[in-house]
């Protein structure tokens, strides 16, 4: 199938990519993919065996010895071509993640924008890999350190970005030297599969690219398997700490990024109009559905009474419908159980002195009968003890919260379990400096309301919201993909002619 159709195509056939070639799973098991926003049918990924996995690991790790002792300058050909594949099938990819994912156009465009990125981050490897030499530690002995590569390399993705996360690892992981294998959600199985059939052309050995299938059980094999030397995860706590902690029992590297409740802080002196925009961005993009999204919006003295009116405003006027539609603002959650659980979940948080100001639970969507919609939705009310406060709901739920000043609200940020992502908007540079240098989380954003870091810097997290030392991204992605070696050598009899 190739690239021009697999977008359009209304039923595709899920296959693996192993060893350079398309493989049809021989696993009977399949889970149905449904289009999001109108319910249709549009793939069947299956759900590999054991056997399935270890030969994608075996194909990987017979590609490994060449694969490493080629020049990391030659390493990263491969990418520049890959980067203008990708670009010159944005459309296509964007599509096929609207598709499968029911975020809008314009957001699926962007998300790539951020895998492409990554790629162009990955190309500077020949420098970033450098090691370190001093000459004469003791007389006529020197001692340098060098990064090797560890061998073969698996990502384990979520269905929320199914184009960028896998590039937080991958272009990475094969330049300095790995092999590597993608597992994405078996949710969106299309849009890594589209990207494959560009892969596909850079003419790479067998074995140093590989896609694979499936569900827990596939998982299971990868964390399992002896060849597999490092694992990076993405998806909620209890996943990764399941993830992290049976790849440590198994001696391997692991970086696994969990979930997250990620405050937004509203000074009474910020810009309100502009905060306001940029926190329904942040709460209602993507339909909610993303690690990084606002879910509780906190003000800080009288900014109550300039902002919760018009965040109102703005969850209200939110055009919801298919992503693929010009004029739609936020699109479907990823399927009817997703849907179904934020409904109830909706009615239950409805207590305890909290209440709805925007109740999204029945949205009008023209065509969208069959669609999983679910309009944005704000709670207000919210006490520092409700159950909202430690709940990731993952989807376009925004909780109000009320402070009377910046200490309080720091120490409350820093009493939950979560450290992804905190926010703050204000013109106050010292109140700035304050939230920025207290607040325990890995991503901070000042008049920011989505805090991802650019390609170059690692995508921080912490507490239950990241298991590991080196995260994603940047350089921190070269020192997870690489491992250090340290030699001390002396040549006596060279040493004796020089001196």
């Amino acid at each position: 199938m190739t690239s021009s159709n697999l977008a359009t195509s209304s039923e595709t056939i899920v296959r693996h990519y192993v060893a350079g070639q398309w493989r049809h799973s021989s696993s009977s098991d399949t889970l149905t993919v449904h289009n999001p926003a109108d319910g249709a049918v549009i793939a069947h990924t299956p759900l590999s065996d054991v056997q399935e996995i270890d030969l994608a690991v075996r194909a990987a790790h017979d590609a490994y010895a060449g694969w490493r002792s080629m020049p990391a300058g030659d390493r990263i050909q491969p990418l520049f071509k890959l980067k203008m594949l990708m670009e010159q099938n944005a459309d296509a990819i964007a599509t096929t993640i609207t598709t499968e994912c029911g975020k809008t156009l314009a957001e699926s465009h962007g998300e790539l924008k951020r895998a492409i990125e990554n790629i162009e981050a990955a190309c500077g490897v020949p420098t970033l890999m450098q090691g370190e030499f001093s000459q004469d530690i003791a007389r006529g002995v020197d001692e340098f350190m060098v990064r090797q590569p560890l061998g073969v390399c698996a990502a384990i993705c979520p269905f929320n970005f199914p184009a960028m996360i896998p590039f937080w690892f991958l272009p990475y992981a094969i330049a300095c030297g790995n092999t590597y294998i993608v597992k994405p959600s078996e949710r969106v199985p299309l849009t890594m599969q589209l990207i494959f059939e560009l892969i596909e052309q850079l003419d790479l050995p067998p074995g140093v690219l590989n896609l694979v299938h499936g569900g827990r059980p596939a998982v299971d094999a990868l964390l399992e398997h002896p060849l597999v030397k490092a694992i990076s995860f993405v998806g909620s706590t209890s996943v990764a700490r399941h993830v992290y902690a049976t790849a440590a029992a198994g001696g391997k590297r692991a970086q696994c990024q969990g979930g997250a409740k990620n405050p937004v802080v509203i000074m009474p002196d910020c810009d309100m109009d502009t905060a306001t925009r940029i926190v329904a961005d942040s709460a209602f993009g993507c339909a909610g559905q993303r690690c990084l999204a606002a879910s509780l919006a906190i003000t800080v003295g009288n900014g109550r009474d300039q902002f919760v009116d018009r965040i109102t405003d703005a969850a209200s006027s939110r055009r919801v419908g298919n992503g693929l539609d010009d004029d739609v603002d936020m699109g479907p959650v990823i399927t009817s159980q997703s849907r179904d659980r934020l409904t109830h979940a909706i009615g239950d948080l409805d207590r305890g002195g909290a209440h709805l100001l925007v109740d999204g639970r029945e949205p009008a969507v023209d065509g969208g009968d069959n669609g999983y919609f679910l309009a944005p939705t704000i709670i207000d009310g919210i006490a520092p003890d409700h159950e909202l406060v430690g709940c990731e709901l993952f989807g376009p739920v925004l909780g109000l919260m009320h402070f009377d000043n910046l200490e309080h609200v720091i120490e409350f940020i820093n009493r939950g379990s979560y450290g992804n992502m905190a926010c703050i908007f204000t013109t106050d540079g010292a109140a700035a400096r304050n939230f920025r240098t207290g607040v325990e989380a890995g991503n901070i954003g000042v008049n920011i309301g989505v805090a991802a870091p650019m390609a170059p810097f690692p995508f921080s997290g912490w507490k239950d919201s990241f298991f590991g030392d080196l995260h994603g991204q940047g350089r921190h992605a070269i020192e997870f993909f690489t491992q250090t070696k340290v030699v001390i050598e002396r040549w006596p009899k060279v040493w004796s002619r020089v001196f």
